[in-house]
């Protein structure tokens, strides 16, 4: 196989790829975005909600 021909299809697929992430990424309406930030939120809030405050920040090195 000519390797200028199979660089071409291998830029092609991963194009496609590269479409396919961003037609469902960018291609929602408005309340699929807002449902989408919702669920972030109330995940972050969850996880914040079941931290242990007893545990230090950072390690400390001595």
């Amino acid at each position: 196989m000519n390797l200028r021909l199979a660089r071409k299809q291998r830029a092609r697929a991963a194009a496609t790829v590269r479409a396919d992430e961003n037609r469902r990424l960018f291609g929602r309406n408005a309340a699929q975005k807002a449902s989408d930030a919702a669920e972030r939120s109330r995940l972050a809030k969850t996880l914040d909600g079941a931290r242990r405050n007893d545990a230090p920040s950072e390690p400390t090195v001595e």
